[in-house]
């Protein structure tokens, strides 16, 4: 599913392209200034969509199954649910259908995209020295590590996931946990058993009726 719906994102992008829909595709419109601009419209929408999944109740029941794994790294960047994975790539392919967003640009976030993925749900420490400077512009998994706090203030904060402007724009960024980040306690508080770990009950978690 993972590979699949990247595909069609850039096949829909192609397509657009051909016919000349959207705002990008219109006569006129510089290639190098759309790629550019379609990026960011990309990094902005799944940010405002990150937002929604933790305010609205349904949306939150299925994006909680990434934030119930107690431990943090690699594996935590590939755990979604399928619903989750499924609704998130037909939310891309509504923005690339309405601005025709190239597919160059496309191609290019799905990159990055994925690349950021693993490299915010790293244990990679940077150095005190470089991380506030980088952490105005992208986002670093000290940062990230923060949204993954058991703590709700916490975890309802530092929604980027490449671009971190959009948390400082509106107000989302949190700079330190309350907690000692190597002791952190990560996941959420009402999944901390072994057998809320498998995948059985990972799958039926988005239908479960806990809070």
């Amino acid at each position: 599913v993972r590979l699949l719906f990247p595909v069609a994102a850039v096949g829909t992008a192609q397509y657009m392209q051909q016919q000349g829909w959207g705002l990008m595709n219109l006569p006129g419109f510089n290639p190098a200034i759309a790629i550019i601009t379609g990026f960011l419209f990309l990094d902005f929408a799944i940010y405002w969509q990150h937002v929604l999944a933790h305010r609205l109740d349904w949306f939150w029941k299925l994006h909680r199954t990434h934030h119930a794994d107690t431990d943090y790294d690699l594996t935590t960047g590939l755990r979604f649910h399928p619903l989750e994975i499924i609704l998130s790539m037909l939310i891309k392919m509504l923005v690339i259908l309405l601005l025709g967003i190239p597919a160059t640009a496309v191609i290019l976030f799905e990159i990055v995209l994925s690349g950021s993925a693993m490299f915010n749900h790293s244990n990679i420490r940077l150095p005190e020295t470089i991380e506030p400077a980088i952490r105005k512009v992208i986002v670093t998994p000290s940062m990230h590590r923060i949204h993954h706090s058991t703590h709700q203030f916490e975890h309802d904060s530092n929604y980027g996931f490449f671009l971190s402007i959009w948390d400082h724009l509106f107000e989302s960024y949190t700079d330190k946990s309350m907690e000692d980040d190597q002791t952190m306690p990560i996941g959420l508080k009402i999944f901390r058993s072994k057998e809320n770990q498998r995948l059985s009950h990972i799958l039926k978690m988005p239908f479960s009726n806990y809070k």
